[in-house]
């Protein structure tokens, strides 16, 4: 997934809209293709960022 954010900060986005263009991307192909949405969240969930929330309580 850091490969699919590196390319939409590259085409003018900010890392904070790259991401949300992500969850939005995720979020559509799990309303379209529903019987897919547990393998969609394993999907992006293995390959995205890990919980912003967790990382700063590590911090």
């Amino acid at each position: 997934m850091k490969e699919l954010i590196d390319k939409l900060m590259a085409e003018g986005l900010t890392e904070a809209q790259a991401y949300k263009a992500v969850e939005i991307i995720k979020n559509f192909a799990k309303e379209k293709f529903p019987i897919f949405g547990g393998a969609i969240d394993r999907l992006f969930d293995k390959y995205g960022p890990k919980d912003q929330e967790q990382d700063d309580y590590l911090d």
